[in-house]
């Protein structure tokens, strides 16, 4: 069974996305536990990558940052082994097919097993090519994450059916970024998933408000929080821990709130 799974048991996940080695490993690792100890159920970590299409200006700029600073994939391995002494929520990894490819898909993915790695999000893998790294992944037992677009359309179904770990919901077009607001029929496209699968499904691109958290929780199964965080880190750099702990713990409480409410 995938550890993913626990991230949904205990009501609304929320997901935290942080970019690995931004501004350097040791205030990314001070800020992951600081997401956990204020609620974060699951910790997206990102691989920097020099052409990051799917992010907007401010995950791109913690890109450059964290790629000037000299942080390579073995480094975020070692940081990981590390993370995992004391952090025990689900962690998974988001970064770009290229970066996989260049490491060795086996080689990447059995570390991604040895350092308790429990998924990978690849936003430029098209649905259908993920069979060039599905099999590997399934014999690591790590889960290669869909992400589901609005544009999906026809094609809802048939990768909710083939999903494991959770369902990546893609709010709106375009890149991830801070959004005044999300005006997708999103619960349209919930409501598909559910037909076809049980498994979680999560929204995120453009969440950075509680307000939106809740909502967003109110019509799926959690909310992913990555600009938001990020830009905390770009504003305070090493002191961004106390206040990404501070943002968590608001984000979850208004989503605990939908839970009464509903």
């Amino acid at each position: 069974m995938s550890n993913i799974k626990q991230a949904f048991e205990n009501g609304k996940a929320f997901i935290a996305f942080v970019t690995c080695g931004d501004p350097d490993l040791e205030t990314t690792a001070a800020v992951v536990r600081a997401a956990v100890q204020n609620g974060a159920d699951l910790i997206e970590l990102g691989i920097p990558f020099s052409d990051p299409t799917a992010e907007g200006p401010v995950i791109q700029g913690a890109n450059v940052r964290a790629l000037n600073g000299g942080v390579t994939t073995d480094k975020i391995f070692a940081f990981v082994k590390e993370l995992r002494r004391d952090v025990k929520v689900p962690m998974v990894f988001m970064t770009y097919a290229n970066v996989v490819f260049s490491y060795g898909a086996e080689r990447f993915i059995s570390t991604c097993r040895e350092i308790e790695i429990d998924g990978l999000i690849l936003p430029d893998l098209p649905f259908e090519e993920k069979e060039e790294f599905q099999p590997v992944c399934r014999q690591y037992g790590v889960d290669l994450i869909s992400l589901i677009a609005p544009t999906s359309e026809h094609r809802i179904a048939m990768i909710a059916k083939q999903a494991e770990g959770f369902l990546y919901l893609v709010s709106s077009l375009g890149v991830t970024g801070m959004r005044s607001e999300i005006t997708t029929d999103l619960a349209g496209i919930v409501s598909v998933i559910r037909e076809n699968s049980d498994i979680p499904c999560a929204i995120g691109f453009g969440i950075s408000t509680p307000e939106q958290a809740r909502k967003m929780a109110d019509i799926s199964d959690g909310a992913i929080v990555g600009s938001a965080i990020v830009k905390l880190l770009e504003q305070y750099g090493k002191d961004a821990p106390g206040y990404v702990g501070e943002y968590v713990k608001a984000m979850k409480s208004s989503m605990r709130k939908n839970l009464q409410i509903t």
